[in-house]
């Protein structure tokens, strides 16, 4: 729409900043595979990273992004919950439990995000990267231990999520999966699966909250798209052959850079 049209616009009239548009394109679009795969392969990831990438490579404006960022993560989410569900490695009873709530609390969480500057949204996004981050880093023995799935426990959590995910525009999968695993005793890879499945319903409240306030690139969301479902179906593919422990060390290792590059661009 807009955005997309003013890079066209820049494209032609000045040859050089088209240079660095072709440049910040094919880094967004290298970002979106790398979103999905990372959706696919661990169930959560791939979500906390699209609002920056929509902000500082396709120069989205940060309260449109966070809208932006709900429909690309929630439309990815759905299509690999279906494909995990062929697969048979979705929970479905969790993940109804965990969406009932969620929804409720994306939408509430919506909410709140126009009431921070572009600023403080990006400083929480940093923060929050780097607490999962350094908390993946140090390893996930806590997340082993098994539990019963208890209605109200999952409820609340659920709640909590949500909250989180309106109000960030973020899926929330990296919250998702150690609370399905602590909560509802699911282990670590049937919670990835299940975790697509609560991240689209999810997304999708918290994207008719977002609705409300901002509008969309729709040129710019269905590239992104194309090339997020593309990288997705490839997670999946690669999930069961790859050491969960390396693949979740390597991430948060990336979490905690992209992090501290945020934040020290906010400072």
């Amino acid at each position: 729409m807009v955005a997309t049209e003013s890079r066209l616009k820049m494209w032609r009239t000045h040859p050089g900043d088209g240079y660095g548009i072709v440049v910040n394109t094919i880094l967004t679009m290298t970002f979106a595979v790398t979103i999905g795969v990372s959706l696919g392969v661990l169930g959560s990831g791939g979500s906390i990273v699209t609002f920056p990438v929509l902000v500082y490579f396709a120069g989205v404006p940060a309260r449109q992004a966070v809208g932006m960022s709900m429909a690309i993560v929630g439309t990815t989410s759905l299509f690999g919950a279906l494909v995990q569900l062929w697969r048979r490695n979705v929970a479905v009873k969790a993940a109804l439990i965990f969406s009932a709530t969620g929804m409720a609390g994306a939408f509430a969480g919506s909410t709140g995000t126009h009431f921070l500057s572009k600023r403080m949204l990006l400083l929480l996004f940093a923060g929050l990267m780097l607490l999962v981050g350094s908390l993946m880093l140090r390893g996930a023995r806590e997340m082993n231990r098994k539990t019963s799935c208890s209605i109200p426990k999952c409820l609340a959590v659920g709640f909590g999520v949500g909250l989180l995910t309106g109000f960030l525009g973020v899926g929330g999968g990296f919250l998702i999966v150690p609370a399905l695993v602590l909560s509802a005793g699911l282990d670590t890879r049937l919670a990835g699966g299940t975790s697509l499945a609560v991240i689209a319903l999810n997304s999708m409240t918290g994207l008719l909250g977002q609705l409300r306030y901002s509008s969309m690139d729709w040129g710019l969301l269905a590239q992104f798209l194309s090339f997020a479902l593309v990288g997705i179906l490839a997670g999946i593919a690669v999930a069961h052959r790859l050491h969960e422990n390396v693949l979740r060390r390597v991430f948060a290792a990336a979490l905690v850079a992209i992090a501290l590059v945020i934040g020290g661009l906010n400072l």
